[in-house]
């Protein structure tokens, strides 16, 4: 079956269409759940994981990121239709891939945050990321456009 093909005729299809969907909503609202928890309830734990080399504010650093992981999810949650929704989906990979260098730095100066206590924690935290990529790139269904640009 090619990408052009329309396979919501058929069981797998629909399935994974719906599994696809529920991917892209839990996404948006972890992001949206995430980005609130930077500027409210989880301000402190967030700041304590801002690496010393950041040339910025402790605070406006949470704060913004925060706002970006609010808008990032909220676009994720009402952006259905191609090639948008892949752009979105790559956006919410470099996001994810932006923040690596901070995941980085948390293990690498030992800092504690989120129940991230130890050095094997921290240094399993560094293995979600790709995870958290992948999420996003499957969300925003950018093979299936990428295919379909293609022809």
């Amino acid at each position: 079956m090619t990408p052009n093909d329309d396979d919501t005729t058929t069981g797998r299809g629909r399935r994974g269409r719906r599994l696809r969907a529920l991917s892209k909503v839990a996404l948006g609202a972890a992001l949206v759940a995430a980005g609130t928890a930077h500027l409210t309830v989880s301000r402190e734990e967030f700041r304590a994981q801002v690496p010393e080399w950041v040339p910025f504010d402790v605070d406006d650093v949470v704060v913004w990121s925060g706002w970006a992981e609010i808008a990032l999810g909220a676009t994720t949650l009402v952006t259905w239709r191609q090639p948008t929704r892949a752009r979105v989906g790559r956006l919410g990979a470099l996001f994810f891939l932006g923040v690596f260098p901070g995941n980085v730095a948390q293990w690498l100066e030992r800092k504690d945050g989120f129940g991230l206590d130890t050095d094997e924690k921290r240094m399993a935290r560094l293995f979600a990321q790709p995870v958290l990529m992948a999420w996003a790139l499957h969300a925003g269904d950018t093979r299936r456009q990428k295919a379909l640009a293609r022809g």
